[in-house]
């Protein structure tokens, strides 16, 4: 890994997409031009994005940056997550079979369930009387 390298990966979760470059560096993590923390503001979904990176040993050690749009915090955390891994891979295609075996290449294909007519939600109906 030269010092200059910069590695790019796009990361998707529900409707969440993010946009992710990896530098060589002290491990600060930037969101949308902000801190991790202050725009994650959980810090389960702090653990969430800083995993790939422990699962294969490379935490402390990379300057992430990530732009997100659409979707939640959430979704954006997931998205960062699976940006990051693919980095990672970017970076040395040797972490890619840690990465796989622990799940963070596989991206998550769940999403909102579209409004169905004749019901509340997309499967709730409306409140039935019958007297």
């Amino acid at each position: 890994m030269a010092k200059a390298d910069t590695y790019y990966a796009t990361g998707r979760r529900k409707s969440a997409i993010a946009r992710v470059w990896l530098k060589p560096g002290t491990g600060m993590v930037t969101v949308n031009q902000k801190p991790m923390a202050d725009y994650l503001g959980r810090k389960v979904l702090e653990m969430v994005v800083e995993s790939p990176m422990k699962a294969v040993g490379l935490d402390g050690k990379l300057d992430i940056v990530a732009d997100c749009e659409g979707g939640g915090i959430a979704g954006q955390a997931g998205a960062v997550k699976l940006g990051i891994a693919r980095a990672i891979i970017e970076m040395d295609p040797n972490l890619r079979t840690p990465l796989r075996r622990t799940g963070y290449l596989t991206r998550d294909p769940r999403v909102k369930e579209r409004k169905k007519y004749g019901r509340k939600r997309a499967r709730r109906g409306f409140q039935f009387v019958k007297r």
